[in-house]
């Protein structure tokens, strides 16, 4: 017996035609969505690669126990002293570092071909960069959790409180955010992920230590305070220090978002440019 010529058949097919033709196509989701779900991978890769944490966890700890109790007495005359002192700078410092880590995994990624698949779907062009910055921003705040934590139990107080606690981290973390696009294009213009790290300690392990987190400028040579001076670390750790002792002026902190808010502007179309071109 034909089967196309049974009329219940026929109804069936009908029917079927009429439920596909009515059905809407599913709505694509935007830029927001995208980066989100971009932004989840990129925390989901530390499950895989539960190393990352070391930078997140251990030295933390290990810098502001260090420093507070190898060179507190010497530097400030009592490690509690110090330790006021130290803690928004080793905050700073923190975050800086783990900045690095952005660029170094998508460097990963582009050299396993996962960026080439990326760029062939039909999503918000900037989603992979983006995500993975907004993903890295929870393991800038966590960093600084982990620090404040140590050092509430060494006796650090925050004169501001826990509200001057979290303007701390927010600060932080739009610097770490706008400061993480320099190793974003940097990861999109080198072949390997070891050249990314070399070279990003290159620029950060003199920003971090020629400036005021360890030690007051005062007692440096003129031309070293010059320095320290524009230095876009310092100008962070003043803003973090005023905060949290309730000091701070809008100026501080306007000055300590003047630099990632130039990388920003410069360095995240030359990212997206090279990101979108053929490699």
């Amino acid at each position: 017996m034909n089967m196309t010529s049974n009329p219940r058949r026929s109804d069936v097919d009908q029917t079927l035609r009429k439920t596909l033709a009515a059905r809407h196509a599913p709505t694509s989701p935007g830029a927001v969505a995208n980066a989100l779900t971009f932004g989840w991978r990129a925390l989901l890769k530390i499950k895989h690669m539960p190393e990352q944490l070391f930078d997140v966890i251990v030295t933390p700890i290990m810098f502001t126990v260090m420093f507070t109790y190898l060179f507190g007495g010497a530097l400030a005359g009592s490690t509690d002293a110090y330790l006021q002192f130290l803690l928004p700078g080793i905050l700073v410092q923190t975050v800086t570092f783990t900045s690095i880590y952005t660029g170094f995994t998508l460097n990963g990624d582009i050299s396993k071909g996962v960026f080439d698949r990326f760029r062939s779907m039909p999503i918000w062009k900037p989603a992979p960069i983006v995500g993975a910055m907004v993903g890295d921003t929870v393991r800038y705040t966590v960093s600084s959790l982990i620090v404040v934590a140590v050092g509430f139990i060494m006796g650090f107080r925050a004169e501001t409180g826990a509200s001057g606690i979290v303007l701390s981290i927010l600060l932080l973390d739009l610097f770490a955010f706008g400061i993480g696009w320099i190793f974003t294009t940097l990861a999109l213009t080198v072949r390997t992920p070891s050249t990314v790290m070399t070279l990003s300690w290159l620029v950060l392990m003199p920003l971090t230590f020629a400036s005021n987190i360890f030690v007051d400028p005062a007692t440096m040579p003129g031309w070293l305070q010059a320095i320290v001076g524009v230095n876009p670390v310092a100008l962070l750790v003043t803003a973090v220090r005023g905060i949290m002792s309730g000091t701070v002026t809008a100026g501080e902190i306007g000055f300590a978002l003047l630099a990632p808010a130039l990388v920003t502007a410069i360095c995240a179309p030359v990212a997206m440019y090279l990101y979108g071109r053929e490699r």
